[in-house]
């Protein structure tokens, strides 16, 4: 189910440069695309001067990296085939893909969760949603270098701002 870029769990359909284009514009948005709901039925925008989808989207998800190369954004939905619950999801997450990290933000909902901090020297983001009564993991997640902060932070709130969960495939 995932597979790992720079030891960070991204979805397997996906995939493995910085550029403050589309940022912001006197208070604005600007430059951003619309990621449409696919399967897993979320929907995000990103900034399309800053990150380019990589060479194989799949309906569930895909890596879009940054023009240099130094950025990585992925989104994806994935089943829930085991039923494991959100908590048990979430040490999953930092066991898997951030063992020893320095977590600065974690806030745990019913239904999601976010995982926020520094490892190596690469900041990361991770929202995680639970949607279809926990049978549809819905994930994205920003990774950047430490040292690039000031632009990406702002590009993850933007991003955050833009993100809907969706239960498209509840059925």
């Amino acid at each position: 189910m995932w597979s790992s870029c720079h030891d960070i769990a991204i979805p397997q359909a996906a995939h493995c440069r910085h550029s403050p284009d589309g940022v912001r514009a006197r208070g604005r948005r600007t430059g951003f695309r619309h990621l449409p709901q696919r399967a897993g039925g979320f929907s995000l925008s990103y900034p399309a001067g800053t990150f380019a989808e990589g060479p194989s989207p799949s309906a569930d998800g895909g890596v879009f990296v940054s023009r240099d190369g130094n950025a990585r954004l992925l989104a994806g939905a994935l089943p829930n085939d085991g039923g494991m619950g959100l908590r048990d999801y979430r040490a999953f997450v930092l066991k898997q893909s951030y063992p020893d990290a320095a977590i600065d933000y974690a806030p745990v909902r019913d239904s999601w969760f976010v995982l926020s901090g520094t490892r190596d020297g690469m900041m990361f983001y991770e929202r995680v949603t639970f949607t279809c009564g926990g049978r549809l993991i819905n994930s994205w997640a920003m990774l950047y270098p430490a040292t690039e902060r000031q632009v990406y932070d702002r590009i993850v709130e933007q991003v955050a701002r833009t993100y809907r969960p969706g239960a498209a495939s509840c059925g």
